[in-house]
């Protein structure tokens, strides 16, 4: 499914990272929040293929999709 995610400890700490360029995906995934299209981050970084930047996405929506947030509300009640 992720068969351009890399994944090494010794290599930028076990971050998830573009098929060994050393390119995070979380760089990817922020270039996109921050309305950049998918050809803006193609010409930010031209070694990557359209289908890297896709995956980036998608790696990223399955972290989301199942992490588990946790709310902190205030349950003091005033005396």
């Amino acid at each position: 499914m992720f068969d351009r995610i890399t994944f090494d400890p010794q290599i930028m700490a076990g971050r998830a990272y573009i098929r060994g360029m050393r390119i995070p995906v979380s760089v990817i995934v922020s270039h996109i929040a921050d309305e950049a299209t998918f050809d803006d981050v193609l010409r930010e970084f031209p070694d990557l293929e359209r289908e890297d930047v896709r995956q980036a996405l998608a790696y990223a929506a399955a972290l989301v999709r199942d992490a588990v947030i946790v709310s902190r509300i205030s349950t003091h009640v005033p005396d």
